[in-house]
């Protein structure tokens, strides 16, 4: 099958997805929180960006190469953390940790991923992030450490914009549980998607496997949303981040940043990165869109900047990138690409993207990231 002339775009894949995976995965996957209005302003102020075309440049192949935190990368892009990704296809966190390896693309876990640090490992590439839901305790948060430098991850992300459990209605609303639990009604979604059925019926329902040596408290009591992790974590501050980067010796990512003097304190204290992200809106409604304050993060700090929130293309990249972003990450599109196409779904979607940017690039006339111009403000009626 030629699966360029069938699904050329994500939307083409998120639209499979849907019809491949159970309706309570679905939920989980594709919504946001509140009345999902941030969700909405991402791609609505992504939209409102354009870029000048540019004619007479002549013949010339685009060049995607980037450098980020010291490695030089063929992509501007890579696979950003989602919890519980086992759940959205079997085998989730093997199969996106082996297309990075094999495209040289950063692959980031989550703490709260269906399998474990030590999983995962015979899996990684030269660029594996792991993700860290800050736990509470200081003997938990060192061993957590260990088995990630252990695993062969060599740069931590610490997320910081989930102080407290989101609401998440959607999902609280399609019946989906953590851990999981196979009700009636969650049993015949299953049974409508053989596929995904199947798979899962192989490895098992998915939990947080890289948690399991610390989950002895009770979850009982927890929100639908919620899960063990919620009862290992706790909300970050100042201090936090300090004792962080005492303890880490790699690369220090913090997730979550949405304000310049934010960004600002932490080059101060050490970090090695920004990323810039309000958690996709699936945290807090009442948020701007994440890449309408990027310009201004970026203008604050001489750190890499890394972006993410309503992605869904090339052209939202090069968009990400040119307004100063030096890298930029994509978490539900590869989790569409593994619902509608399984595992060949993710280089397919790699694929995507950079044939994206490469007709993107020709029409501004830019071979290099590095020259992209200034861009555009864009209005729903503009005649550019």
């Amino acid at each position: 099958m030629d699966l360029h002339s069938k699904y050329p775009a994500l939307a083409d894949l998120r639209t499979r997805a849907q019809k491949r995976i159970p309706k309570f995965v679905w939920e989980y996957l594709d919504s946001g929180t509140g009345d999902e209005a941030t969700k909405a302003r991402n791609r609505a102020a992504l939209d409102r960006i354009g870029m000048m075309p540019s004619v007479l440049h002549g013949e010339f192949e685009p060049d995607l190469t980037t450098k980020l935190l010291g490695a030089d990368l063929p992509l501007p892009f890579g696979i950003a953390p989602i919890g519980m990704s086992g759940l959205m296809w079997p085998d989730a966190e093997g199969h996106l940790a082996r297309a990075a390896a094999r495209n040289g693309i950063p692959y980031s876990i989550s703490t709260v991923a269906t399998q474990s640090p030590e999983d995962i490992a015979p899996h990684l590439g030269e660029n594996a992030w792991f993700q860290m839901y800050p736990p509470r305790d200081p003997e938990i948060r060192r061993d957590m450490l260990a088995r990630a430098k252990a695993a062969g991850f060599d740069t931590l992300i610490l997320t910081v914009d989930v102080p407290v459990a989101s609401r998440r209605e959607r999902q609280v609303r399609s019946g989906l549980t953590n851990p999981p639990r196979l009700t009636p009604r969650l049993a015949l979604q299953v049974a409508m998607r053989p596929a995904w059925a199947a798979g899962m019926a192989k490895r098992g329902m998915p939990h947080m496997r890289g948690l399991d040596k610390y989950a002895n408290a009770a979850t009982n009591g927890l929100s639908p949303t919620a899960h063990v992790g919620y009862l290992l974590r706790t909300a970050p501050d100042w201090d936090y981040v300090g004792w962080l980067r005492n303890e880490w010796e790699g690369k220090l990512l913090v997730k979550g940043v949405m304000r310049a003097e934010d960004a600002k304190r932490l080059e101060g204290l050490g970090v090695d990165g920004i990323w810039v992200s309000n958690h996709a809106g699936r945290q807090f409604d009442g948020a701007p869109a994440a890449i309408e304050v990027l310009p201004e993060i970026a203008a604050a700090s001489d750190l890499p900047i890394i972006f993410d929130s309503g992605v869904e293309g090339g052209l939202d990249i090069l968009r990400a990138l040119a307004l100063g972003a030096d890298f930029v990450m994509l978490g539900r599109a590869f989790h569409y690409a593994l619902g509608a196409l399984g595992p060949k779904g993710i280089d397919h979607l790699i694929e995507i993207l950079a044939q994206d940017l490469r007709a993107n690039m020709g029409q501004i006339g830019v071979q290099r990231l590095s020259d992209l111009p200034a861009p555009l403000p864009l209005t729903p009626h503009s005649n550019y």
